[in-house]
């Protein structure tokens, strides 16, 4: 991952980037008379004009949800719905560890955002973010005191280098909250549990340069379930369940704009849906839109999605890049996407 030092001082620092366009440069920087000097000019450059953030979708799914960012100075986890032991686990996939989160967002109370949280919070001692509602629910289910910074929904607060945008979202929960998370790189938009996508709902993430989207279910697949009791269909059906992927299509086309670049599908159900219907729906609706420049992504169950390197350029637009190999191995197949620069 590249870091930029804050006090450059010679070719050492810029020789230990490990991304291949600095290691271009520095080669080209060596040819010219005083390489220091231009080493030096090029780096402050850099420094101004690109900002990096890089942000992970470590699983989501209906038994489990989180998520990873990182900016220079802040580094956050958005829910905690895996065991405590999996999180590190996948942490140490992105070559991570839980015992430098800056905080823990959390959405609502449910088991499938928060059921690592009593293992980090009791070891770690890390700040956790939500509301007062949620923090008393959590309390109440898991028997403990949590080290909590409560926010009020639909108000803004800081996070290191980050602001936190927080807004109400429709689901059955005590005080569920989607986010709008401002990155010195770009704007990430969070909505992963709701039964519909409200006007407050799409206007708060209407800014968003990433954005994190439920598509739960395929209507029909979750009517002909046989698996699932009449009653629990209604509540993932109702006004205050969950996102179809029809649904999820419509929210991405109310929400378009030129900034949106990456659109992450989460929180697919197992048993009634499937990833690459999942995928047509949402994919075929931007494209009917001309929304072309938008890269739609699957997320998994089992495995972190590949990371995203987020850059911000001086005038403000952000450009979203692969920043690992894009498709590890994984039984569950992908469909095919046009290939995308990987950062080194």
């Amino acid at each position: 991952m590249t870091r930029v030092s804050k006090n450059p001082t010679d070719l050492q620092v810029l020789a230990g980037w490990e991304n291949f366009e600095c290691r271009l440069i520095l080669s080209l920087i060596k040819t010219l008379p005083s390489p220091e000097k231009h080493c030096r000019a090029w780096q402050r450059f850099h420094t101004v004009n690109r900002v990096s953030v890089q942000f992970t979708i470590l699983g989501s799914g209906s038994s489990g949800n989180c998520a990873y960012l990182e900016t220079s100075q802040t580094r956050l986890l958005i829910d905690a719905g895996f065991s405590g032991r999996q999180i590190r686990e996948r942490l140490a996939r992105i070559a991570r560890s839980p015992e430098r989160l800056d905080g823990i967002l959390i959405t609502h109370e449910h088991s499938d955002h928060v059921q690592g949280l009593a293992a980090l919070a009791s070891k770690l001692n890390v700040p956790i973010y939500c509301n007062r509602l949620t923090r008393e629910a959590i309390e109440s289910q898991m028997g403990i005191r949590l080290n909590c910074q409560t926010f009020i929904t639909g108000g803004a607060f800081e996070v290191g280098d980050l602001q936190v945008e927080t807004f109400s979202v429709p689901h059955d929960a005590s005080d569920p909250v989607g986010f709008l998370l401002r990155t010195p790189a770009g704007n990430i938009g969070f909505l992963t549990d709701l039964g519909h996508a409200t006007k407050l709902v799409l206007q708060r993430v209407r800014p968003a340069h990433v954005l994190v989207l439920e598509a739960n279910h395929d209507v029909k697949m979750l009517q002909e379930d046989i698996r699932r009791p009449w009653s629990l269909k209604q509540r993932i059906l109702s006004r205050h369940g969950h996102l179809s992927n029809d649904a999820a299509a419509d929210a991405a086309q109310e929400v378009m704009s030129a900034e949106l670049k990456h659109v992450f599908l989460g929180h697919l159900s197992r048993d009634c849906n499937r990833p690459e219907l999942a995928y047509k729906t949402v994919n075929e609706r931007l494209q009917k839109i001309g929304a072309s420049h938008v890269r739609v992504e699957l997320t998994e169950q089992h495995l972190p999605c590949p990371t995203l390197d987020i850059s911000a350029m001086q005038n403000g637009s952000a450009t979203v890049t692969p920043a690992v190999p894009e498709f590890p191995p994984t039984s569950v197949p992908r469909p095919d996407f046009p290939p995308q620069q990987v950062l080194l």
